[in-house]
């Protein structure tokens, strides 16, 4: 399974261009048939499809979507015939998270009328797609953005469905820590006329109901499943992004406020400690110093209960309640 993707950095598309090579690339490089079959074999490469390869170690510091995106890019330099990249394959090249989603074929969206080959590693889907459901992104023909989220929204496992809304609406709305109103206001009456015309489609159901639930202010696949979690706890929806004013006029965001308890939580991913861009400079220590201080300052500011959980507390809600019930926190 993909484990949450929670570092803020991702390897840049040029980068990860480079890393994608394919046979005609190495051998004009001085490779032989002979070494690429054994740098497979020994692991030093490793070979995205037929034709196409990346660094094993390079390819081991990608996360899963970026995995993902390296055979997208693959597939996509052979493709022809009009297909578009779509579904999770478009999803990854939104930089959309796929929680817990392990991607191993590449989806490809093409006209009913158009021809196109079949790989045992692609996906097709024959779907009428509009000139205006199509854009390139990295130099790929895929789906737009509300298109990709309509696709996936009924048919992903619920708790990826909600984190992949949450993150898509996170993308139409949040400028640094402004809240555009209008740009998520125009998102929600475009995605929800979309789901109106789609009367009968499969998992439409759940398409509607992650439509209603979805709310951008979540900043992370966690904090998505958690607000999922939460809810069938039997939490009231809870505040999202919570200001709390610190010292020197500084301003903290605490992930969750549970209003009808009374408390705060918040999702610890393990990133801030363990990805160095997103310590900023800072030791470890350094980084679980910080939050010490924030959290003592929070819990004395408010002087509100304050609960911490991590990605092993969210896989069921009995997890969670169990680490909210450590706290001393319950469901009203």
């Amino acid at each position: 399974m993909a484990l949450i993707s929670e570092a803020a950095a991702h390897h840049d598309e040029p980068i990860l261009a480079q890393l994608v090579r394919s046979r005609e690339d190495l051998i004009l490089n001085g490779w032989t048939d002979r070494r690429i079959a054994a740098a497979v074999r020994e692991g030093v490469l490793f070979h995205i499809r037929r034709g196409w390869y990346i660094d094993s170690e390079e390819r081991a510091g990608l996360w899963p979507e970026e995995q993902h995106r390296a055979h997208v890019l693959a597939v996509a330099r052979e493709s022809r015939g009009g297909a578009v990249a779509s579904h999770t394959s478009a999803a990854v090249l939104w930089r959309l998270p796929l929680y817990r989603i392990r991607c191993v074929r590449v989806h490809m969206t093409t006209s009913p009328e158009s021809r196109i080959s079949s790989a045992p590693d692609v996906k097709r889907h024959v779907a009428a797609i509009s000139a205006d459901d199509v854009i390139t992104i990295d130099g790929i023909r895929c789906t737009s953005l509300a298109r990709t989220v309509f696709d996936l929204i009924g048919t992903l496992p619920l708790e990826a469905a909600v984190a992949l809304a949450d993150a898509a609406e996170r993308q139409m709305a949040e400028r640094l820590r402004e809240w555009d109103v209008e740009a998520v206001a125009s998102w929600r009456r475009a995605l929800a006329a979309r789901l109106e015309q789609a009367s009968g489609m499969r998992g439409i159901r759940q398409a509607r109901w992650v439509f209603e639930f979805a709310d951008g202010r979540a900043a992370s696949p966690g904090e998505s499943v958690s607000r999922l979690q939460l809810r069938r706890l039997g939490f009231a929806a809870p505040e999202l992004q919570v200001p709390i004013l610190g010292p020197d006029d500084d301003m903290y965001y605490v992930d969750f406020g549970l209003t009808d308890v009374g408390c705060l939580g918040e999702f610890d991913g393990k990133g801030k400690y363990f990805d160095e861009a997103m310590r900023s400079g800072r030791s470890i220590e350094q980084v679980i110093h910080d939050e010490k201080r924030r959290e003592d300052w929070i819990r004395g500011t408010t002087q509100q209960r304050f609960a911490r959980w991590e990605t092993e507390h969210i896989g069921t809600p009995l997890a969670l309640g169990r680490r909210l019930g450590a706290f001393g926190i319950a469901p009203p």
